[in-house]
């Protein structure tokens, strides 16, 4: 659940913020309308990718390695926050520099 949330933050933090600007009338709200859509419906697949890699690692190498530590919590935070990054980083990547997305 906390992965798609971050995917979901994370199309807030690339789109940005849409503009309140009202001069624009009826054709504001429908940007709008397509703005908040855009954030649920392309942030829950970068949601979904960063949950799945979170639960490759966590179920293999993970779980193997914190069987007995006391801080299993804080390290599959910042495990799940590493893999935010890495993917943000891949998108960038694929969206910028070559240009495929």
């Amino acid at each position: 659940m906390l992965s798609l949330i971050m995917g979901i933050v994370y199309m807030r933090l690339l789109l940005g913020d849409i503009a309140e600007d009202e001069s624009i009338g009826g054709f504001g709200y429908l940007l709008k309308v397509f703005y908040l859509h855009g954030l649920v419906f392309i942030g829950l697949p970068f949601g979904a990718i960063i949950a799945l890699f979170f639960i490759v690692i966590d179920f293999f190498v993970l779980s193997k390695k914190l069987k007995q530590g006391g801080n299993r919590t804080l390290m599959r935070i910042a495990l799940l926050l590493a893999i935010t990054v890495f993917v943000a980083i891949v998108h960038y990547i694929l969206e910028v520099v070559i240009d495929v997305i």
